[in-house]
């Protein structure tokens, strides 16, 4: 079987006519749109109608291009043609955003707006994305200056975004003595050896002297750019910019700050351990965070894709038969492209073809049960997308917090299910996975949120220099890790390596996941409670993500997201694996 994705439902090629057709349309029905919002013969409600069905229109041409190009360049990063169908593209968001703006002003100066949306079928199935756009309308820069602010971010925050990927993508270090990528050296965090994990970690530090000043001001650039931008979109903060762009509200995130920080003497508690495991004493160095653990003479299972499939099918069809058919299908459809090679980009996803309905995901296949995890993962966000399926576009678009809501179901419920038919060896060495990568979501992530803070903060009266970021690194690392990690071998490059500080327009980068980890575990419970009564709510609970406030939403399925008690009970479950963990800990190693 081929295990790459098929992208010609998309366009045969690169050579497809219908690229350069479906190009040229798009440029004529953004410019009929321009014409169409200056007529002054149509209704408030005519206008309305007329701009989202034009809007649909176009969304529907530029995700069907963009998706092809960047799905090709995930898979193929040298391919030329989809690079320069990506710049073509780039180049044109400026006049979609404009094009977005004048419709969004228009709506915000639409006075009756609610009288307009109960007279018309086809509104009300836009109501909450009008309605936000009215919102929305406030938080618009000048219309004298918007072009310029989109055209100097080209060369401004997304230029400085650009250079620090090439930076990280170029970056070599010196390694017992030749010459690795950067993520060659990072991943040796995984290894087994001790002196491989230690060795690459130090050369890891060191290396970054050849490029800590540049990469000090992209990301000073970026910050700078966030701080001006708020200016002219009216926002108190970069913060309540983000949070509003989340469709999320303080009172939610505070509530889970709280409940975050009052769960990390647990997640110390499980360092600690695991640094006493590998022989350490004060604390868990920062280079033995990823390093595998396991009881002597015990091998984690290697699953071939075929396995991996088969128990996919089986657990998630224990959900919902539904989910089984889908998740086969998908792995029939060659929606998956499943395995690791030269060109192809790391990590996994899953892209949304809504038009089509149908999704991509792509995963870097080795046999893990991690891999199978991942798999689970973006089967869930695909699962996500089907429940969307037949929305307008702009229904479609659940926020960052939301969106790894069935990502994270999948996960757990495939984790439970092979927990309940484990060995104790087995179980030990799920629940070491497991906690080491809901340690970053929650420990780490809240370091990245607390140094990103102080960065914007500081950020407002002048720009950064190298020593001044490291040292705000080492500060949040030591506010959320405490003594789980060794003090005197932490990272204070953190900054430097991680992309999500980078994304100009996208800041805080860090708290959804925080959130996607802790809603997921909690609609998972609620599943739990009420079993297969549950599932059409939990389908009811996806399709509506792009539709309501994130309280809102959640309400939908009885969870308050604004209460502290809802956080605390979904890191409870973690604080319960951690003591089952130690336990065993102590009966097996």
């Amino acid at each position: 079987m081929d295990w790459t994705w098929d992208l010609t439902v998309l366009y045969k090629d690169f050579d497809d006519p219908k690229i350069e057709q479906d190009f040229n349309q798009l440029k004529t029905l953004c410019e009929e749109a321009k014409q169409q919002m200056a007529r002054t013969d149509l209704s408030q409600r005519e206008m309305l109608e007329a701009c989202v069905a034009r809007s649909e229109e176009i969304e529907r041409l530029i995700s069907g291009l963009g998706e092809f190009a960047s799905l090709t360049l995930a898979a193929d990063a040298n391919n030329e043609q989809a690079q320069m169908l990506m710049d073509k593209l780039e180049m044109f968001s400026v006049q979609l955003e404009l094009l977005n703006s004048e419709f969004v002003r228009y709506i915000g100066s639409v006075d009756d707006l609610e009288k307009l949306i109960a007279e018309s079928e086809m509104l009300q199935k836009v109501d909450f994305f009008l309605r936000r756009s009215k919102e929305s309308a406030a938080h618009l820069p000048d219309p004298a200056i918007e072009e310029w602010l989109l055209k100097m971010s080209l060369s401004g925050g997304s230029a400085f975004s650009t250079l620090r990927d090439k930076l990280d993508a170029t970056h070599m270090v010196d390694y017992r003595g030749e010459s690795l990528p950067l993520a060659a050296i990072r991943g040796k965090a995984y290894d087994p050896d001790s002196l491989v994990r230690k060795d690459a970690y130090e050369a890891e530090i060191a290396s970054y002297a050849k490029m800590e000043i540049p990469m000090a001001a992209c990301l000073n650039g970026v910050k700078g750019e966030a701080l001006t931008m708020i200016e002219a979109e009216h926002f108190d903060s970069v913060l309540d910019q983000t949070l509003f762009n989340s469709n999320m509200d303080r009172a939610t995130l505070d509530a889970m700050l709280t409940a975050m920080r009052e769960a990390l003497p647990a997640f110390r508690k499980y360092l600690r351990k695991k640094g006493e495991i590998l022989g350490h004493k004060n604390g868990l160095p920062f280079y033995d965070l990823f390093a595998p653990i396991a009881p002597k003479g015990y091998t984690p299972k290697i699953y071939t894709i075929e396995e991996a499939r088969a128990k996919l099918l089986a657990e998630m069809g224990k959900f919902t038969p539904d989910m089984a058919a889908f998740i086969d299908h998908a792995f029939e459809n060659r929606w998956i492209d499943v395995f690791p090679r030269d060109g192809k980009g790391g990590g996994a996803f899953c892209a949304e073809l809504h038009a089509l309905d149908q999704s991509r995901v792509l995963t870097n296949f080795t046999g893990s049960f991690s891999d199978v995890s991942t798999l689970a993962h973006e089967l869930g966000h695909a699962w996500h997308n089907r429940c969307m399926a037949g929305l307008p576009f702009c229904m479609t678009d659940a926020p960052m917090p939301l969106a790894e809501t069935a990502s994270i179901f999948n996960e757990t419920l495939l984790a439970n299910a092979v927990m309940e038919q484990a060995s104790k060896e087995e179980r030990f060495s799920l629940l070491e996975g497991n906690l080491m990568e809901v340690t970053q979501v929650i420990v780490d992530i809240l370091s990245r949120y607390l140094f990103e803070s102080e960065v914007i903060e500081r950020r407002k009266d002048h720009t950064l220099s190298v020593n001044e970021l490291k040292e705000i690194m080492l500060d949040a690392q030591d506010k959320s890790y405490g003594d789980g990690l060794d003090p005197e071998i932490r990272h204070p490059y953190m900054w430097a390596c991680k992309t999500h500080y980078y994304y100009p327009g996208l800041a805080f980068y860090n708290f959804p996941y925080a959130f996607g980890q802790l809603f997921g575990a909690g609609v998972f419970a609620q599943y739990k409670q009420e079993g297969a009564s549950f599932v059409p709510k939990y389908c009811k609970l996806l399709r509506s993500c792009g539709s309501g406030m994130v309280a809102d939403v959640a309400a939908s399925v009885g969870i308050d997201v604004r209460s502290v008690d809802f956080w605390r009970e979904s890191l409870n479950v973690y604080v319960k694996e951690i003591d089952e963990f130690i336990a065993l800990a102590d009966e097996l190693m």
